[in-house]
């Protein structure tokens, strides 16, 4: 799915609102690893979990967000006796989309940011 896609398909964040979450998200971090343990910290507070999605044309039960040790925030899913972890930014969110799904979003902007260098969410 496009970025503008996706940007259609959920309300639009502000970008100064981008921006707050991030700060709060990583404030007092001194290293990635500690960023990505924010963002982990504040998805796993504010997501409303279990909720339904598909993935790869399969109906799935979100049960939690986790951390590895590679430090890569995951989504537990499960079907049937099943489960397995998928990466956060690879989730994609079902509509209506569980409260909390902002944060999930707000992390993908950051995590595009971080990778090009660029704070494309930040207001000038």
């Amino acid at each position: 799915m496009t970025t503008r896609k996706r940007a259609s398909r959920f309300s639009r964040i502000s970008k100064a609102k981008l921006a707050a979450m991030a700060e709060e998200a990583t404030v007092d971090c001194y290293n990635e690893s500690e960023q990505l343990s924010g963002w982990f910290t504040m998805i796993d507070e504010n997501l409303a979990v279990p909720f339904e999605a598909v993935v790869l044309g399969v109906s799935v039960t979100v049960e939690r967000v986790d951390i590895t040790e590679a430090d890569q925030i995951v989504a537990s899913c499960l079907r049937g006796r099943h489960r397995q972890s998928i990466p956060i930014l690879d989730l994609p969110l079902p509509i209506p989309s569980p409260d909390g799904w902002e944060w999930i979003e707000a992390y993908r902007t950051w995590s595009r940011s971080s990778q090009t260098g660029t704070l494309e969410f930040r207001e000038e």
